[in-house]
């Protein structure tokens, strides 16, 4: 008996052993660990804004057991916009991962946001291991710094002014951005004691603008007027912001602060170009500079000095011409002096003075690098203790330059020459851009071809943005964006296009038209206007062949 009771006792203990062994082996089984999965989205470190880029989301099963029921979630960063979609959160119902399989998802889109932001990208993996009855979920995210916005956001202001005296300031705005931006709103937040009057545009309330839209190139001006009130030698901050509503959300594109100082006035200080205070000139121009000067001391001023020093290499010195100042070349200044001008040897309370002179702004900079595009013209003026800082824009200069050639041997031309009435000769026509001292964009260049004459197609390059209207009988050449120095300074962008010509009997003796003036119109970068050249008609008697003679263009 004791040997069965024992044998019993055995026999139960081995059953215990062999339970706790299954019950371990079904644990192990049925237990998993999310470290197992492998999750991960992948991002550019960088990206400018507006550009498109890919998010790649990556998983891998590490583990011997298949994931089952699988739901990616992937949500961009707040601000984002995606191509044919409004929705940030994108769902993704996922096959059965295998033990081992890796797969990769992509997810495009753009970033909006403050330059030096970072934009944070999130992705959850929710599943159930196989046999198991609890849901698991992986997260991971990814991070993009916004590392360049092409905005230009500039207020446009003195850094001092007098309490109580009007305030003019302007905001500019410019886009270089490859994508279009929408929605956009601008808002100036005022400094206490600044007492608005006016604003153009219309704002919406005192100090918001709807923008709208900004494609590549384009911009625009806001002018403000008021008065700022504050007390002696308190620093009055404007902020300014530009952004854009995407979902109802506001996303910050720009920002901007700008000091304006609070000044016991003594003196005041105006310029006038040309009887104006224009924001740009042209090249070439003949500047008449006024300035202006007046004593709102409560004392009488003596014994004054005015000093003007121009800065900018688009001023000739050459042709600076003043009566009663002297020009000292070294530093590029103009000296007044009491002795010379009465007004600085005594300014009366509430008193006014004037000093002038002349210069021609450049059309040609000897050796310009493009580089050095988008020219200021900058006058820092001195009147004793006060001081003011005028500058204004320089614009570029658009040319357009047509020859005309018969020897040509890349189209082979042919028909008589001198041209005779009843036959047809062909012409080649060259086209030359030329752009001075700013990016230009959508350049484009315009003709009218004559009756009699017509094109053949043929076009160097071959698929020139060449295009022609048979009823308006214009012909336009895309010549596209033209960077600073083209065609004078660096880059030659022309066209060249094959005419035929079939002179009239009522030609014959004269020279006939081939084609009419060339007008070159284009965008302005740095001023933000359109700007353009034009080239004189080319005729049967004017061609750039070395051997040719106006007889040989003597229609017959």
């Amino acid at each position: 008996m004791k040997i069965k009771k024992k044998h019993i006792q055995l026999f139960i203990i081995a059953g215990l052993l062999l339970f706790g062994g299954l019950v371990v082996w079904l644990w192990q089984r049925n237990t998993f660990s999310k470290e197992l999965l492998k999750f991960e989205v992948i991002a550019p470190s960088e990206a400018t804004l507006g550009e498109e880029i890919t998010y790649i989301v990556r998983w891998k099963n590490n583990s011997q057991v298949r994931l089952e029921n699988a739901v990616l979630f992937f949500e961009y960063p707040e601000g984002s916009a995606v191509e044919g979609s409004s929705n940030l959160r994108v769902t993704r119902r996922l096959d059965d991962i295998y033990p081992g399989q890796e797969e990769t998802l992509q997810f495009k889109g753009r970033l909006f946001g403050k330059e030096g932001e970072l934009k944070e990208a999130k992705a959850t993996l929710a599943y159930n291991p196989k046999n198991l009855h609890a849901r698991f979920e992986g997260q991971t995210k990814g991070t993009t710094l916004i590392a360049f916005v092409p905005l230009s956001f500039e207020l446009d202001m003195p850094s001092r002014t007098e309490s109580e005296q009007q305030l003019n300031f302007a905001l500019n705005y410019f886009s270089n951005s490859e994508y279009p931006l929408a929605d956009l709103r601008i808002k100036i937040e005022y400094p206490d004691g600044f007492g608005f009057a006016q604003a153009t545009p219309q704002p919406i309330g005192e100090n918001e603008w709807k923008i709208g839209v900004l494609n590549k190139t384009q911009g625009g001006r806001i002018g403000v007027r008021g008065k700022l009130q504050g007390e002696l030698q308190e620093v009055k901050i404007f902020r300014a912001s530009l952004g854009s509503w995407r979902e109802g959300k506001f996303t910050l594109l720009k920002e901007i602060a700008r000091g304006v100082e609070i000044t016991k006035p003594q003196l005041q200080i105006s310029q006038l170009i040309n009887g104006d205070t224009p924001s740009f000139v042209q090249p070439g121009d003949i500047l008449h500079y006024e300035i202006f000067f007046k004593n709102v001391s409560e004392r009488n001023l003596e014994n004054l000095f005015l000093v003007v020093a121009l800065e900018g290499i688009a001023f000739d010195a050459q042709t600076i011409q003043t009566q009663e100042g002297s020009f000292q070349q070294g530093d590029n200044s103009i000296v007044w002096e009491a002795k010379n001008v009465p007004r600085l040897r005594f300014l009366g309370k509430g008193e006014t003075g004037r000093a002038e002179f002349w210069v021609r702004a450049r059309d040609a900079i000897e050796g310009f690098d493009p580089k050095d595009k988008n020219l200021v013209l900058r006058s820092k003026i001195l009147l004793s203790d006060a001081k003011e800082d005028f500058e204004v824009k320089v614009s570029s200069r658009l040319a357009a330059e047509q020859r005309a050639f018969y020897q040509d041997e890349a189209f082979g031309n042919s028909g008589p020459l001198p041209p005779r009435a009843g036959e047809s000769t062909t012409y080649t026509i060259i086209w030359q851009a030329k752009n001075s001292f700013n990016d230009v964009k959508n350049a484009k260049v315009k003709a009218i071809l004559p009756q009699g004459v017509e094109l053949t197609g043929k076009t160097f390059p071959e698929g020139a943005p060449l295009t022609f209207d048979s009823q308006s009988r214009e012909i336009v050449w895309a010549a596209g964006d033209l960077l600073a120095g083209t065609g004078t300074f660096s880059n030659i962008a022309s066209v060249a296009f094959q005419i035929r010509f079939s002179p009239s009997a009522f030609q014959r003796g004269s020279a006939a038209q081939l084609v009419g003036h060339a007008l070159i119109t284009g965008d302005d970068a740095w001023t933000i206007q359109t700007i353009s050249g034009i080239d004189l008609p080319v005729t049967t008697t004017e061609l750039n062949d070395p051997s040719f003679s106006q007889a040989q263009g003597i229609v017959q």
